[in-house]
């Protein structure tokens, strides 16, 4: 990362409440082209989450804990925070000397934009207002929101504004929270009512709808220069699991979450 903070853009996407199995049999059965074509292998890896629910997980991440390789460690970090007897900050992380990731790429000279989803993001109250108070930028609206159908639409249209507004030579540090995938998402499966509600199915289908146009973002993120995109869930949620609903919980499909990261290349966004 020492190599890439300072040459490459930078892109993080977290799929807000992705369940990794769902996102693993969407990729294998070819659901999911445009996300899938960038994983490694053409596979998500399997990972931990921080935390349970939107505001641990990404209060976690900010300070460079991504998720965790489901593995036995230890797992050298891409970021860190300079913290004394850290066993996970490698010769290879990008170490910086302030409390969160954020304002670490900012004072390495990068405009940083957050492009918010789900209500920790909106900016609408205290609460609302600390995670996106970390960057230089910060966007939300309504459509971004949970209940949009076409939240996702609306994001990269503004993510891509972003991006044509920030002088060429100035590195750029994009975050996007999708919010399509948490519940409600009934409305992205053909056929579905309120009444039917929220399933697995409607979940699937909402990841669907956001493959259908990240190549948007990806292709104005890697317009000015090679990208470095960090793309994963901040949490699982479940639908009915072992009598589970929801997050902010203990099951397993809470805890385990897709996780990619990969470079999109300057070149891309010209084909």
């Amino acid at each position: 990362m020492n190599e890439i903070v300072g040459s490459h853009d930078l892109l993080m996407v977290t799929l807000d409440t992705l369940r990794y199995d769902v996102a693993v049999e969407l990729a294998e059965a070819g659901r999911i082209p445009n996300l899938a074509r960038h994983l490694p292998g053409g596979r998500w890896e399997e990972r931990h989450a921080p935390g349970s629910f939107t505001y641990a997980s990404h209060q976690a991440m900010f300070a460079g804990f991504l998720p965790t390789p489901a593995r036995p460690g230890p797992h050298p970090r891409l970021f860190a925070a300079r913290f004394a007897g850290s066993e996970t900050t490698a010769s290879r992380t990008f170490v910086y000397d302030t409390p969160d990731l954020v304002t670490g790429l900012a004072g390495a000279g990068y405009h940083t934009v957050c492009v918010g989803g789900v209500g920790f993001f909106n900016q609408q109250g205290p609460l609302g207002s600390v995670l996106p108070g970390l960057f230089a930028e910060s966007h939300w609206e309504p459509e971004f929101g949970v209940p949009s159908p076409t939240s996702f639409e609306a994001q990269v249209a503004c993510a891509e504004k972003a991006v044509a507004r920030l002088p060429r030579e100035r590195r750029l540090f994009l975050f996007l929270n999708v919010s399509a995938l948490h519940q409600p998402n009934w409305f992205h499966l053909p056929g579905a009512t309120r009444e039917d509600g929220d399933t697995r199915a409607s979940h699937a289908a909402a990841l669907e709808y956001v493959d259908r146009h990240i190549g948007r973002l990806f292709a104005a993120m890697s317009s000015r220069r090679r990208c470095f995109a960090l793309v994963c869930s901040d949490h699982g949620t479940a639908y009915g699991d072992d009598g589970w609903t929801g997050h902010r919980l203990g099951h397993p499909v809470v805890w385990t979450v897709p996780y990619a990261h990969f470079f999109l290349d300057h070149d891309e966004a010209t084909r």
